[in-house]
């Protein structure tokens, strides 16, 4: 079941109140020519928002919801045409799809099975696509939508008007939905898997670190969105009465992605601004487009005056706002009297709650012959290793050892092309990138990835939504392990506007929101001062003591290493070459020499032939010889 909360409630009646006090102001004091631009006003938010669901959470510009549009009005359109208009229009239409004469509402639910389907089929290779690879995907469907209903002219009239379509819809048929088009937006965006598909917008490699499936989100919001669209198309083709497939095709396409982009493609709200403000800016030029005189000035005809006004709106706002007029943040996150309307009660530091399956003493990762080669390069080979519940591992090396192709073997992102990563003796290299996860290991990365347009708390909220079972919050989980790090009063702030070291423990954070058995950090102190790295080195022995978590730590601060490691794992040239204590690893002569050189490691012998060196390993030293 949904939980919907009271921000998301408080969010849409403050977006879909403008739309009804539009629609009323339109109905009493401007009948006719006004109530029709409302009524459209209405249908294109519909539409807009139907593009939003996909591309606003994905991040991925979608050409192929306006193909959608066409596909439910067309289908709608055949059941609704009146049997004696169709005789004329239409004379070798199939029979079983002749005299049908439907009411619209049921001839709507109808069209919406149809775009539903073919939206089925087109998700499942466009949820396999990210980035431009995607949208010139959704640009092919859409082509290939007009192509198909020209060239069927049994059913469409081909590139003629496809009339006698009644018009259903007004007003006040308009306005439930477009009410209902920004409450399921709103709701999904703000669901858990809204927000998992928030999260791979701003990086995929480490939503799907977290339990995020991708693919998944991907396809069940270009499914949602098609089906807000269909049903906008519909409600265009009863509005207007007559259409042909050139208006379902490039033109719209502009427009309503010149709405969606110009209010703040991440936003419903910014959907319903954009929207508005292209509808005024549209209508005010096309009064101009056919010339004007004013006496002492006179314009004359332009043609495509309005395609030329919607292009230099939006090279005017993308000029000054790169996230469009509203930003990365509906109206309710930035107005303080709807912030504190959607706030509720304040949340206290509840008590985090223990991760049962750290502390089974038999439940050991093992690395187990852990080999990679990239196209016959061999940049790791035979790592064997444990790390158990409650110690801390530490895995160092000069640079280019394999300590990250190591680090990624183990947590998925890279699976090993030889050997095995066991915990509690199942398989976890074999499982996809997104179970390893949910499995028991969790990971940070060398360079800080998170989903920086989401606040801490969502942050950390897309991972808890991962494990949370038998009703758990996910909220609560993540607010528990923000307090664990210490971020507890940055909750609510973007993650992009966080200091350097709160970044760093806010990664852990979220790590730490798994439950994992196991963590996996990757170079955790780079870039911190060293008041932040103390400060790190408190949280982590905190945690895994309290958890008694396994932490795997890649560090080049050798100092941290040696005063957190309980043993540490030396690699050089992607082969394991020493694994101890740090004492023993401070003194072993393969660790001396691969950080300063064979010479330098014979030089330091020769003082003292009875005694072994204790090694200051600098890792700037590293690789030089005499």
């Amino acid at each position: 079941m949904v939980r919907i909360r009271r921000g998301t409630v408080v969010g849409i009646v403050a977006t879909v109140l403008p739309l009804v006090i539009a629609t009323l102001v339109a109905a009493g004091l401007f009948p006719g020519g006004g109530e029709r631009l409302v009524t459209l006003f209405l249908i294109y938010v519909v539409a807009v928002i139907g593009t939003s669901v996909y591309s606003g959470n994905s991040g991925i510009i979608s050409f192929g919801n306006t193909g959608f549009m066409a596909i439910g009005a067309y289908a709608a359109g055949l059941l609704t045409i009146s049997p004696i208009i169709q005789k004329t229009a239409l004379p070798h239409l199939p029979v079983w799809l002749t005299g049908w004469g439907l009411p619209f509402i049921p001839a709507l639910l109808v069209a919406l099975v149809v775009v539903a389907l073919v939206a089925i089929a087109i998700g499942i290779p466009v949820a396999r696509l990210a980035g431009s690879s995607a949208s010139i995907c959704t640009l092919g469907f859409l082509v290939i939508v007009h192509v198909v209903l020209v060239a069927s002219s049994d059913f469409t009239r081909g590139s003629q008007t496809f009339f006698g379509i009644p018009r259903a819809v007004n007003i006040w048929m308009a306005l439930p939905f477009a009410i209902v088009a920004v409450a399921i937006a709103r709701i999904y965006r703000d669901s858990s898997a809204g927000m998992k598909l928030r999260a791979s917008r701003e990086d995929e490699i480490a939503s799907t670190a977290v339990g995020v499936n991708v693919r998944l989100h991907r396809f069940l919001a270009w499914v949602l969105g098609a089906v807000l669209s269909g049903a906008a198309g519909v409600l265009l083709g009863h509005f207007i009465g007559a259409f042909s497939p050139k208006d379902f095709y490039f033109n719209l396409t502009f427009l309503l992605l010149a709405m969606l982009i110009l209010g703040g493609i991440t936003t419903v709200s910014g959907a319903v601004i954009g929207t508005a403000v292209i509808m005024v800016i549209v209508e005010l030029l096309r009064k101009l487009e056919g010339g004007v005189d004013l006496g002492f000035f006179s314009l004359p005809t332009v043609f495509g005056l309005t395609d030329i006004g919607i292009g230099l709106a939006i090279l005017l706002v993308m000029y000054r706002l790169q996230d469009g007029l509203l930003g990365v943040r509906e109206i309710d996150e930035q107005l303080p009297l709807l912030k504190r309307l959607a706030g509720g009660k304040a949340h206290s530091a509840a008590k985090p709650a223990t991760t049962e399956a750290a502390s089974i003493e038999g439940d050991v990762l093992r690395v187990e012959n852990v080999g990679k080669r990239f196209s016959g390069l061999v940049a790791l080979e035979d790592a064997n290793f444990e790390v158990r519940p409650g110690l801390v591992t530490g895995l160092i090396g000069p640079n280019g050892a394999g300590k990250s192709t190591l680090i990624n073997s183990i947590s998925g992102v890279v699976p090993p092309s030889t050997g095995r990563v066991t915990v509690g003796g199942v398989d976890v290299a074999s499982l996809p990138v997104h179970r390893v996860p949910i499995a028991g290991l969790a990971r940070t990365f060398q360079n800080i990835r998170l989903f920086k347009n989401l606040t801490a708390l969502e942050n950390v909220t897309v991972a808890a939504s991962a494990i949370a079972r038998d009703g758990a919050d996910p909220v609560d989980l993540a607010r528990e392990a923000l307090f664990e790090v210490g971020l507890g009063d940055v909750a609510d702030q973007l993650a992009g506007t966080l200091s350097y070291g709160a970044q760093r423990r806010l990664e852990i954070a979220r790590a730490l929101a798994l439950k994992p058995r196991y963590l996996l950090l990757d170079e955790p102190a780079a870039g911190m001062n060293p008041a932040e790295t103390m400060e790190l080195m408190a949280v982590l022995d905190r945690i895994r003591t309290k958890y008694r978590l396994g932490l795997l730590v890649v560090e080049h601060d050798l100092k941290l290493i040696m005063r957190l490691c309980d043993i540490v794992v030396v690699l050089n040239k992607g082969q394991q070459i020493a694994i101890g204590t740090p004492a023993e690893i401070q003194s072993n002569p393969a660790v001396i020499e691969a950080y300063i050189g064979r010479r330098r490691s014979v030089a330091k012998h020769e003082p003292s032939k009875t005694e072994a060196p204790l090694l200051n390993l600098d890792p700037h030293t590293s690789g030089k010889t005499a």
